[in-house]
């Protein structure tokens, strides 16, 4: 899996020192748990580009954690996965109002964007339970917490 990680915010080197071999090491792993094959790429952005993405995307006016890009089936001779962005003000917002160190947070987000990129959803009670499962055991193998679990400092 080749993943292409973008940083347009510096303050995410700064938070994870060495954010792209920490993005490489948390979608391999997501990658390994569902037997996925292709390259993703990964945006490392403030809130502000998030909030664009957002707005022109999904019509949502305000910045998100988390957005995930699949790609069309077949529009790619090589296997790509899609695009994963995530804002550096709100991870770090709910990393702390969570009571969760940032980086735990920052890989649980790109679980959670990576599994949306293989179809994963949670729009119903049933795909909620199912890909948080997954999360849990994929985060659980980077020896990260149940994200899930009641706050924790």
């Amino acid at each position: 899996m080749l993943c292409d990680v973008l940083i347009a915010d510096a303050k995410w080197e700064a938070a994870l020192a060495g954010a792209e071999p920490f993005v490489a090491r948390v979608l391999a792993a997501a990658a390994h748990a569902e037997q996925a094959r292709g390259d993703v790429s990964v945006l490392l952005a403030d809130a502000g580009e998030l909030a664009r993405l957002n707005r022109a995307h999904r019509g949502i006016d305000k910045p998100t954690n988390v957005l995930s890009f699949p790609a069309p089936a077949g529009a790619f001779a090589e296997p790509f996965l899609g695009d994963i962005a995530i804002a550096f003000e709100v991870t770090a917002a709910e990393a702390e109002t969570e009571g969760k160190r940032f980086a735990d947070h920052a890989a649980h987000l790109l679980t959670h964007g990576f599994l949306h990129l293989l179809g994963y959803d949670h729009m119903n009670d049933a795909d909620a339970e199912r890909m948080e499962a997954r999360e849990r055991e994929i985060l659980a193998s980077l020896g990260i917490a149940d994200p899930y679990a009641a706050e924790r400092v």
